[in-house]
């Protein structure tokens, strides 16, 4: 028992989809989502039923609301390299870490993000990187296979002892703090293969 991980820290814990959206929509409203997380089911026609029903079906898109609600609404740090690569509702916060006031967003800010995000991506399509570091490099199908199966070997090795991470995992951590690995690009592909 002492094995056992404590997950109660995490503000995911026993909430429900329905619970998280109603407060994230009773917060910033769904232009906010909208402009932050770019999901089609807070642009059209949006309402608490049919974003649940899509979030329930869209894996990744559900994880990207729950990371919003972790790291902008209970303003909590950023996940470790290693915590990265876990789901948000996996993800061990530490007892030390409280949730704290909600970030103040505005379409505005989402706007300048979404330019930001455009040039880089727009500087990647042009040849290669041109000095920047950060950001998240496309990657093909087979590329996501590999760290699919590296993240699922992460995940069970983590539960079956508590040693540091197999040198898989601190491969794709490097790769993912380097900006050569989407992480979201696990989520994206599951559904097409």
């Amino acid at each position: 028992m002492e094995d056992e991980v404590n997950y109660r820290n995490n503000p995911l814990h026993s909430i429900g989809l329905k619970v998280l959206l109603n407060e994230l929509v009773d917060h910033y409203g769904f232009d906010i989502l909208s402009a932050y997380l770019s999901i089609n089911c807070f642009k059209v026609n949006p309402s608490i039923e049919s974003s649940i029903k899509f979030l329930k079906k869209t894996e990744w898109a559900r994880e990207k609301v729950e990371a919003f609600y972790l790291y902008e609404f209970k303003n909590l740090p950023r996940a470790s390299d290693e915590q990265f690569l876990l789901p948000p509702r996996e993800r061990i916060i530490p007892e030390q870490q409280k949730p704290g006031e909600p970030a103040e967003l505005s379409i505005e800010d989402a706007e300048r993000l979404a330019e930001k995000r455009a040039k880089k991506w727009g500087d990647k399509g042009r040849g290669g990187r041109q000095g920047s570091n950060s950001g998240y490099a496309p990657k093909d199908r087979a590329s996501s296979r590999h760290k699919s199966s590296t993240r699922s070997h992460a995940k069970s090795d983590e539960k079956a002892s508590a040693s540091p991470a197999p040198a898989a995992s601190e491969r794709v951590a490097k790769d993912i703090a380097k900006g050569k690995v989407d992480p979201w690009a696990n989520a994206r592909n599951r559904k097409k293969t």
